[in-house]
């Protein structure tokens, strides 16, 4: 299975996975068709799976167009979400699996950023390998998802099973937000030495236009103060020793940054 990183809209990723031996294709949060079907007509693939995580437009906006370039695609999306996604057939749930170039992804119901998103998880073919986790907009490169429809408590809860899964995973979140989430994560966690490193390395990649996307989920658990609400120092920053309180006064002040 190979990952191609698609850029669409003002600051949108679209990701397309390939099959080159069986000319196959599967596409996570087209939010537009145009690159898609760019992609796919210059390397022959065949759209058979189209993988949103949450109903909003910039997720699901090239949905329409690709169903009519390929009426036999496969559109899933969270069960909660039905009558919101365009043309959703299956409805999946926590624990569930789909499978791609034989490969399959667990289900992992995340709500928080919205009430019925979703995130696909592709373990690691080997012990020496890395997992794939396309979350849409649960977690960011350095930060998280506004809260739409959820709760800090859901939010919490859905970034915790997000975090528990292992370092060498791969994170392919739908937004180049990376610079800005690091220039605010550096006001509440100023002694975070990893988080200055990896600010200057960001800042030197957006410089030379270069994406910051995949991101290593252990490299966000070091950074990412959005998976700290439980660190001494963000803590004492947000005068709280209450983990979702904490979480909850960090996305309050991200809302003003």
């Amino acid at each position: 299975m190979e990952i191609t990183r698609l850029a669409a809209l003002s600051d949108n990723y679209i990701f397309v996975l390939s099959d080159q031996k069986q000319k196959i294709a599967a596409v996570v949060d087209p939010a537009s068709s145009q690159p898609v079907l760019e992609l796919l007509h210059r390397q022959k693939l065949q759209l058979v799976a189209i993988f949103n995580t949450h109903h909003h437009r910039d997720h699901v906006g090239g949905n329409q167009d690709l169903i009519e370039q390929f009426p036999q695609v496969c559109v899933y999306g969270g069960s909660e979400d039905q009558g919101r996604i365009p043309g959703q057939q299956v409805f999946l749930k926590d624990g569930d699996r789909v499978t791609f170039a034989d490969r399959f992804a667990e289900v992992l119901f995340v709500p928080g950023h919205t009430r019925a998103h979703i995130a696909y998880y592709f373990p690691p073919q080997n012990d020496s390998g890395s997992g794939e986790l396309f979350c849409g907009d649960t977690i960011f490169s350095g930060g998280c998802g506004r809260l739409f429809e959820g709760t800090p408590a859901q939010m919490v809860a859905s970034l915790t099973k997000l975090r528990s899964l292992p370092d060498q995973t791969r994170v392919w979140c739908a937004h180049e937000y990376t610079l800005k989430n690091l220039q605010f994560a550096l006001t509440v966690d100023p002694n975070n030495a990893d988080l200055h490193k990896r600010y200057q390395f960001v800042k030197t990649a957006r410089h030379n236009a270069q994406a910051t996307i995949p991101t290593w989920l252990g490299v966000e658990k070091q950074t990412n103060p959005f998976l700290r609400w439980d660190s001494s120092p963000l803590q004492s920053a947000m005068q709280t020793t209450d983990p979702i309180q904490t979480f909850a006064r960090l996305r309050g002040q991200k809302e003003q940054f």
